[in-house]
């Protein structure tokens, strides 16, 4: 049953949406657990590592199609679509271990003592070994936003602490509480839910009714549909660049043009004012660039963004900081290179990561550099949250292939906008690009299977909101409050 659970949760997710669905599944997933009683701390684990084993073996099974670029790899896929899940599986079975030792029944209480831990390991399983929070329970509400304007508040780790605990109160139906506790559980919980669409809808309202603003200067988001493969077939980088100018319907007026992730094959930073002709036919003086791109410091290797003049001259560069495992770079490296691994993407060489996130300044406008999946991470992105004006997030999304992941990796930069109050502009390449306001509203966006510009020329201005100042500490100051209601509710039932 707990294998079913799974499988019945990841059709709660983008590009489903079917969020309803949690509504059986954890209820089941508790009270299964629960009339099972197992004695066994052994038993438990195995119980929630099914559980969570399913969940991610039908979530991200994407991973495989990183493998198919080169031919080496291919071998490994099946290890990888089995190995990884087997792993972040192992997440959910310690949520359910030490759910055990605090001996559940079917009370009030295990509803919330059952989030809290759910939720906490979830919070460890994004930051761990570097951190992957993909796919949280949370993400299965991102398409109605008016629930999820609390973020701007709570965060998403909160939020998914909030979500999972409403999840599971069906569960209270058959647990062994008078019937009145049961009536106030379920209209408390759709009282909470009605008054935070009701909010959500007044946050809306009032920004959708702010009239806008123009742009200093026009912004135009390019979506490509270049095959990842340029990159180890010797495709000429001048062919590219010509496309990529068709795409943006290069015009007179002042413009910034935002390319994807890694876009130009087998150039990097160092050697990209060698094409400065070939730039030099499409952009004038007036037009700025940024561009995704490898940068080479003394011996080590960047994956870059670059903001660039039409000469191709430096204004700005930002490195990445969050480098994907065995994507960007090979863990434990000096030892698997022995053995002939090496990191997914084109080279040999890892990539080295900075630990500074310095912002891309044009003028008197400032962007936050997001690259690839630095957009998932939840809370510290940047220290000064009122000292920028947009996000940026560039990616190079072939690797996901025609999957699921394509819509997984899109949807986390709505939880972003809503936190940080900003707005987003999102170039990616075989993915999805978009303009995002600061509420999460999809402004424009061209689907993953096609490719066109997105033209910016007038936008709403974000706000400092409350979890961009305070970050995750706002999801550990509502586990001390859900850790008290544990105890009220233990307090209550022994007298």
């Amino acid at each position: 049953m707990p294998f079913i659970c799974g499988l019945v949760s990841t059709f709660s997710l983008p590009p489903y949406n079917f969020f309803f669905l949690n509504f059986i599944s954890f209820p089941f997933l508790l009270l299964i657990y629960l009339n099972l009683e197992i004695k066994k701390g052994l038993s438990s684990f195995l119980y929630g590592w099914i559980f969570g084993f399913s969940y991610f073996f039908s979530n991200i099974y994407w991973i495989a199609n990183s493998l198919t670029v080169e031919e080496i790899f291919k071998p490994l896929i099946p290890f990888a679509i089995t190995i990884i899940p087997l792993f972040l599986g192992i997440f959910y079975g310690i949520s359910f271990l030490i759910f055990f030792y605090f001996k559940p029944r079917k009370k009030i209480k295990s509803i919330f003592l059952f989030a809290l831990i759910f939720s906490l390991i979830e919070y460890l399983r994004g930051h761990i070994l570097g951190g992957f929070p993909w796919n949280l329970i949370s993400f299965s509400l991102v398409e109605i936003n008016e629930f999820t304007q609390i973020l701007s508040y709570v965060g998403t780790y909160s939020l998914n602490l909030l979500v999972v605990t409403i999840f599971l109160v069906p569960a209270v139906i058959l647990f062994d509480v008078p019937s009145k506790a049961k009536l106030i559980t379920v209209l408390f919980t759709v009282t909470l839910i009605v008054s935070n669409l009701i909010f959500g809808n007044l946050v809306l309202n009032k920004h959708n009714n702010t009239p806008n603003s123009p742009m200093n200067t026009i912004v135009k988001i390019i979506s490509p549909k270049i095959d990842l493969k340029r990159f180890f077939d010797g495709t000429d980088p001048s062919l590219v660049i010509k496309d990529l100018a068709e795409i943006g319907n290069i015009d007179s007026r002042d413009a910034l043009y935002i390319y994807p992730e890694g876009i130009l094959p087998s150039i990097n930073l160092n050697e990209i004012q060698d094409y400065s002709s070939v730039f030099g036919n499409y952009f004038q003086n007036n037009h700025k660039i940024i561009i995704g791109i490898t940068r080479y410091k003394e011996s080590e290797i960047f994956n870059s963004m670059a903001l660039l003049d039409n000469d191709l001259k430096l204004i700005s560069v930002y490195d990445k900081n969050k480098l994907v495992p065995f994507g960007e770079y090979l863990p434990f490296e000096n030892f698997l290179k022995n053995y002939g691994f090496k990191k997914i993407t084109q080279g040999y060489q890892s990539f080295s990561s900075a630990s500074e996130r310095d912002l891309i300044k044009m003028n008197d406008t400032k962007f936050l550099p997001l690259i690839c999946y630095e957009i998932i991470y939840s809370g510290g992105l940047y220290k000064y949250s009122d000292n920028y004006d947009f996000i940026i997030n560039i990616s190079e999304d072939g690797w996901f292939g025609k999957s699921i992941g394509i819509d997984q990796h899109f949807y986390h930069s709505i939880f972003r906008s809503i936190e940080e109050g900003k707005n987003i502009i999102r170039s990616a390449n075989n993915g999805i690009s978009a303009y995002i306001d600061s509420k999460g509203q999809i402004i424009k966006k061209i689907e993953s299977t096609q490719k066109g510009v997105i033209e910016i020329d007038t936008y709403k201005k974000g706000s400092k909101t409350i979890f961009s100042s305070f970050g995750n500490k706002i999801f550990f100051y509502l586990l001390i409050f859900y850790i008290t209601v544990i105890f009220l509710l233990k307090i209550k039932e022994r007298q």
